[in-house]
């Protein structure tokens, strides 16, 4: 490249500010893990994928400049974080530093009217640029073309905001079927509209959702819980080819990895030099109206 991937001033679509126990962040999960290992022993749901959980005890102190010394130190101009009405730490967060973060908001479709009313106020309120979902961390779990998630897709498209959304086989030891990549179609197929972007990988199915990536003018990908050297090579060939437009960055710190592993494998992703700015900040802008 003609300039460094860090001058570029990415956008990273999975980022959080760590606070507190992280065991305690994934309590939401408890009900749904039936194995000793995950329950008891895990200090993150997917440990035995993640080898090194990043550990920050020592900037607990300041976290919020913890994170933003990071993001600054590899190139980082702005990042999404998750954000609710109970959140008052994230709202700060966001308020102090508008030109560096912005809010989602995760929905739940199991809660029926009430979810897409608060996901409403939300936007409005809060000012949160997307609604996010992780099918298979809901209790009960919801597939992503059932009939609970509708409305929420209904409210997405009248809000113009982007939904995100986990799909592929899911690195918790939770059932993967919900999140099958095929039933993504007749969510596009219903919602034209919708700006739907995959989350975590859509393993095994990557080469699925380039087709269907393909086929929906508005279905996106974001590289979220993936170290840059294991991106599927069918979705890095197709953002060389005809998808530049279609893949963003997403991270996945403080979750499971940590922003040193992933900038220093991400020079070496094959991606063309015209696909760069578009992975990494481009897209980003244009389907979540960063410049509204």
């Amino acid at each position: 490249m003609t300039t460094t991937i860090n001058d570029i001033g990415a956008i990273d679509l999975m980022l959080g500010i760590p606070t507190g126990d992280p065991r305690r962040w994934y309590d939401f999960l408890q009900k749904n893990l039936l194995d000793k290992e995950s329950r008891e022993e895990f200090e993150f749901p997917a440990q035995y994928m993640f080898k090194h959980v990043p550990h920050f005890e020592e900037h607990m102190d300041d976290p919020v400049a913890y994170v933003l010394s990071e993001m600054d130190r590899h190139g980082i101009a702005m990042a999404m974080l998750g954000s609710s009405f109970k959140n008052e730490e994230s709202q700060k967060t966001i308020k102090a530093h508008p030109d560096r973060f912005f809010a989602s908001f995760e929905v739940d479709p199991n809660r029926g009217m009430e979810g897409v009313r608060e996901l409403e106020a939300a936007v409005k309120e809060l000012g949160v640029k997307a609604a996010t979902a992780f099918p298979a961390g809901m209790s009960p779990q919801v597939p992503i073309n059932d009939k609970k998630f509708y409305p929420i897709y209904a409210k997405c498209v009248e809000l113009d905001i982007p939904i995100c959304v986990c799909a592929g086989i899911p690195g918790p030891r939770v059932p993967f079927e919900c999140q099958n990549v095929a039933h993504i179609d007749e969510v596009c197929w219903f919602f034209p509209e919708l700006k739907f972007v995959t989350r975590h990988g859509c393993e095994p199915w990557a080469d699925l959702a380039v087709k269907l990536m393909l086929k929906w003018p508005n279905l996106y990908y974001s590289t979220s819980a993936f170290a840059p050297k294991y991106y599927p090579k069918d979705v890095v060939d197709y953002a060389n080819t005809r998808g530049a437009d279609k893949v963003m960055y997403a991270g996945y710190f403080p979750m499971g990895l940590s922003l040193e592993r992933i900038w220093s494998d991400m020079p070496d992703v094959p991606f063309r030099e015209h696909v760069w700015p578009k992975f990494l900040r481009d897209n980003a802008r244009r389907v979540f109206k960063l410049d509204d």
